[in-house]
């Protein structure tokens, strides 16, 4: 392949083929085959722009530049080779690399030669002890470099080849868990649309997504996701921005209106010009901040390394006071190998991360470990209505008949005149006849639909319309008395209404209602069971309705119609009242109130700004998630609290065997070391038993 350097420093290459050179399914062969090259550290593509990334060892560069541009793009494999099956790639061969070059220094290298290559490899140790001890710290660095610097001064290069080797593992082994959770993360959220249909004229072509530019026109058809950011530039059409504001109903459409990527047409048809790319697109940016939110670090993980450097000194003067009482270099080397700060700073962010991974099969993406810390630890969980408790997906709830009519009438005409059309709430009313089992044969003439407004047509002679209020009473001019007004604005405390005139005249209301979610009352009980004994519901819509729906759900306490402000002064009362805050929420309107609380959850039709700003975003719209997610956080604090009482027995243990004699330093640092790598193993373990499989993916 032909190329051009963007970027070159000693062992960091960046080259760019050019776009079209190869293909997005060819993204990750490629990477494994450069990684395939024992020199190759790392490596990322993009077939956007044809960019290769390469992290490689710094005396092979002009084989690593040979090796691309003998890369013919048509011999690059294309298959569904995961990122992650790449990392498990790249961790098994750096993990063998270990492994191999310690038994072959073994078996066959001299031992005039052992010295010298322990000295070697000991250098970026000291360095790191002797940086630390420049900053004035005492940490897991500087023990390290003690136990290798007096593994060397004793005569000992095979211990300190030891311990050098399985402090390597340990850092690889986190290295990659971090690297894996991360990719579990951000994929989860990625958008996968590779082609588009470019408008051109009066015509449309389809061409791959990397060709469109800024400024260009995308035609979206009804029923496809919207690919990037734009302005509506021409056509009308209802969008489900529920990914974006969590609102049930499609949004109209119309030109000079913003749309964003990630939502989808669900009526009409409309060309889009390009304001934002989908590498720069708002829910790229979510992407983004996942990945770059992933090391924010829990309490308790922070509270671990501080923990572990303050123990240094402890085991450094233990191996003093060891040498100092018996005059025995061997006993002191024995005591020094061990250390409590490895295996306690290793294990807790590991287990971090791997809880971290864990929730992303359980459609939980969280951003940072703090974040299941602040949620095993809450005792308030404060829910939104609408889109958090009820599904965002409409269903009939009531006919209103009037001027002689019945209710089945109203059902079957509305629903004869629906069923043509895709958009969610004739959906509901098309299914709401077919569930009363009335048959609705057309006679009706043919229609004429009004994007976003609604339908027209005649019937038995008569001129027939059904839509919104604004389409009949303001675009149409039908009456309406009083007393019906009164009702209308009564039903619109509960419900979104579509409207029936036939004539000149009302003849029905349709009551679209959006429901309570699956085991939304069973969820919440099994939260209260857990700890989170007080649940709050806070919504816009009027107490009758707020008090109908904590009636159902089993929640106690509820805050009716609240402004975004007041949302966020309840959560803030809350806190300092000295409760642990869970907020969950799905509109730009919770976004106020999740940023506040000590740890947010958004739904998975959640707007693009609550997903944001929440700590934790379920990918399924499935409320138990909350509950597996707070067993998965409580069996985490288990598990590390159980590393800790393992840690400080096992390594006293060894101190003492140490103390009298009874291990080798040799002994010593390979059960040390063995015994920390089984730590960092066991915190790697699933956290939830078999019987939580059931609410997985």
């Amino acid at each position: 392949m032909r190329y051009k350097i963007i970027y070159d420093k000693p062992g960091r290459l960046r080259v760019r083929c050019g776009a079209d050179v190869f293909e997005k399914t060819q993204e990750v062969p490629l990477c494994a085959r450069l990684l395939r090259l024992p020199y190759v550290l790392s490596a990322k593509a993009s077939h956007i722009n044809g960019g290769i990334l390469v992290f490689y060892n710094k005396d092979f560069r002009s084989e690593l530049l040979g090796e691309i541009a003998e890369i013919k793009a048509k011999s690059i494999e294309k298959g569904e080779i995961s990122q992650l099956d790449v990392l498990d790639a790249e961790f098994k061969r750096d993990f063998a690399k270990i492994i191999k070059r310690r038994i072959l220094a073994r078996l066959f290298l001299p031992s005039f030669l052992s010295f010298p290559l322990a000295l070697y490899r000991a250098v970026p140790f000291v360095k790191s002890g002797l940086k630390s001890l420049s900053e004035g710290k005492i940490n897991v660095s500087v023990l390290d470099a003690v136990s290798i610097s007096a593994s060397l001064l004793s005569g000992s290069p095979s211990t300190a080849a030891s311990v050098m080797t399985l402090l390597n593992i340990s850092s690889l082994l986190e290295g990659y868990t971090r690297k894996k959770a991360k990719t579990a993360l951000s994929d989860s959220l990625s958008l996968n649309i590779d082609t588009v249909w470019k408008a051109e004229n009066e015509t449309a072509v389809k061409i791959p997504l990397k060709n469109i530019a800024l400024g260009d026109v995308v035609r979206v058809l009804q029923g496809s996701m919207i690919p990037v950011d734009g302005t509506v530039e021409k056509g009308e059409a209802g969008v489900n921005e529920s990914a974006m504001t969590g609102e049930a109903m499609p949004c109209h459409k119309t030109k000079g209106m913003s749309v964003y990527a990630g939502t989808v047409v669900e009526e009409g048809e409309i060309d889009i010009k390009v304001t934002s790319l989908a590498d720069n697109s708002r829910i790229s940016k979510v992407v983004e901040l996942i990945e770059n939110s992933e090391n924010l670090k829990s309490g308790v993980q922070t509270k671990a390394e501080k923990f572990a450097d303050s123990l240094v000194p402890f085991s450094l003067l233990t191996c003093a006071a060891t040498y100092l009482f018996t005059g025995n270099v061997t006993k002191a080397l024995s005591v020094l190998m061990v250390d409590y700060s490895c295996a306690i700073k290793l294990s807790t962010p590991i287990c971090v991360i791997s809880a971290m991974r864990e929730a992303t099969e359980y459609d939980i993406t969280v951003k940072g470990g703090r974040f299941l810390e602040n949620y095993a630890h809450a005792d308030t969980i404060v829910f939104d209505k609408t889109g958090t408790l009820t599904v965002s997906c409409p269903n009939l709830a009531k006919v209103i008949a009037y001027e002689g009519y019945t209710e089945d009438e109203i059902l079957r005409t509305a629903a004869c005149l629906e069923e043509h059309f895709p958009h969610s709430v004739a959906k509901a009313i098309v299914h709401a006849a077919e569930e009363r089992k009335l048959e609705h044969q057309e006679e009706h003439a043919e229609v004429e639909y009004i994007v976003a407004h609604g339908i027209s047509s005649i019937l038995h002679g008569e001129r027939a319309l059904i839509g919104s209020a604004h389409f009949i009473f303001d675009d149409e001019n039908i009456e309406i008395d009083e007393e019906r007004t009164a009702e209308i604005k009564k039903l619109g405390e509960r419900y979104s209404m579509v409207y029936l005139a036939i004539g000149g005249k009302l003849c029905g209301i349709l009551c679209i209602e959006d429901p309570l979610r699956k085991d939304a009352d069973k969820v919440i009980a099994k939260l209260k069971d857990m700890g989170l004994n007080r649940v709050i519901m806070l919504t816009g819509d009027g107490e009758s309705t707020a008090s109908n729906v904590c009636g159902q759900v089993g929640i106690d306490k509820f805050y009716a119609r609240v402004l975004p402000e007041d949302k966020l002064n309840i959560v803030n009362s809350l806190k300092e009242g000295g409760h642990k805050v869970v907020m969950v929420g799905d509109g730009i309107n919770d976004s106020p109130a999740l940023a506040a609380a000590d740890v947010s959850v958004a739904m998975k039709d959640a707007s693009d700004i609550a997903r944001e700003v929440a700590d934790i975003t379920l990918v399924s719209s499935d409320l138990e998630r909350l509950c597996v997610l707070r067993s998965l956080s409580e069996s985490l604090f288990k598990r590390i609290y159980g590393n800790y009482k393992f840690i400080s027995v096992f390594n006293s243990a060894l101190i003492l065997l140490g103390i009298f004699g009874v291990i080798t330093p040799v002994s010593s640092a390979l059960l040390h070391n063995i015994s920390t790598m089984g730590v960092c193993a066991y915190s790697m373990k699933p956290f939830l038993n078999e019987g939580d499989k059931e609410v997985k993916k």
